[in-house]
């Protein structure tokens, strides 16, 4: 089964320094997938620059003007954890441009599934503000971009990083056409994501957060992804399923607490696939958040792809906590 990759080595001009959330996170990612001959198999999916009308999609003119102004002014830090460096707002539209470029992959049928490995990540840039490393919201634009350009009526969006996507969640909150549904370390940056957080007016109950306790492991995650996300999916019927692909969640990983393995994030993989499978015909879209140790991140998402493409896992030179 034919699986996109997007990726190319502008994403590496996002220059943060000694910043968490650096280019080495992505060179040590294809480094292994080359070394595993895994990147040769992959259909690769060259990124383009995203429009200013596909920006505001989702983003208000002032937030878009403001990232913009900072970096071909030379760099800023937008607030106190996310910076962005000169080329930072043309990396930033290529990243949006090459999640497109994705969904038009998946939905044209010209792969069944893609992962986008790009950077900056997306899930906490709201409406208004860049925050959390997020420059521009990649998953929150495709999302409104399938319902507007395909015509879809459901979308649903999973996000498995261990921070809560607030912006994307913010975004959606009032849209009864998309299903957020979010697994987070909680209480934890940057603070939102509560059980009683389903959305408003008529979009109540699509938004579904499930706050984890510091510390859940592979069978924790497991489990709330069976009895929580199968049943609401199926009751939902998405038309195209959307990941928030964040592996800040690993037990190596320096930034959280909670205890995953590269086999709990192919397990997660596995159920959202068996879901896409199911309900839209196999359309699902990955796109990189978190994950900050070079070693699980580039091996979780070296599983993730292995599941996509119904490949045998790899060994995990990192096994469980």
């Amino acid at each position: 089964m034919p699986v996109g990759l997007i990726y190319d080595p502008i994403f590496l001009k996002h220059d943060t320094g000694a910043h968490v959330e650096n280019r080495n996170r992505l060179i040590a990612t294809v480094d292994l997938l080359r070394a595993c001959s895994l990147l040769e198999k992959l259909v690769k999916i060259e990124p383009r620059l995203a429009t200013q009308e596909e920006l505001l999609l989702v983003h208000s003119e002032k937030h878009v003007e403001r990232v913009r102004s900072c970096s071909e002014g030379g760099g800023c830090w937008l607030d106190g954890d996310t910076y962005a460096s000169p080329e930072s707002y043309e990396v930033a539209l290529y990243a949006v441009g090459g999640v497109l470029n994705g969904l038009q992959a998946v939905m044209e049928g010209t792969v069944d599934s893609a992962f986008a490995l790009v950077r900056p990540p997306g899930h906490h840039a709201t409406e208004q503000r860049a925050m959390g490393f997020c420059l521009f919201n990649n998953i929150a634009i495709a999302a409104k971009y399938a319902l507007e350009r395909y015509k879809l009526k459901k979308v649903l969006i999973v996000d498995f990083d261990v921070h809560h996507g607030n912006g994307t969640e913010e975004i959606f909150y009032h849209d009864r056409q998309v299903l957020y549904f979010s697994t987070h370390q909680y209480p934890y940056y940057p603070g939102t994501g509560s059980r009683d957080e389903t959305g408003t007016g008529e979009a109540k109950g699509t938004t579904l957060n499930v706050p984890m306790y510091r510390g859940a492991d592979d069978k924790s995650y497991r489990e709330v992804y069976e009895t929580t996300l199968v049943p609401a999916a199926r009751k939902f019927q998405p038309e195209l399923i959307l990941v928030s692909a964040g592996y800040d969640g690993h037990w190596a990983d320096p930034l959280a607490g909670m205890q995953l393995s590269v086999k709990g994030y192919c397990e997660l993989t596995a159920i959202v696939k068996n879901l896409a499978s199911e309900l839209c015909n196999g359309r699902m879209l990955f796109s990189l958040e978190g994950g900050y140790d070079l070693t699980a991140l580039s091996h979780s998402i070296r599983g993730t792809l292995e599941v996509l493409m119904g490949l045998p896992i790899s060994d995990d030179p990192l096994g469980v906590a």
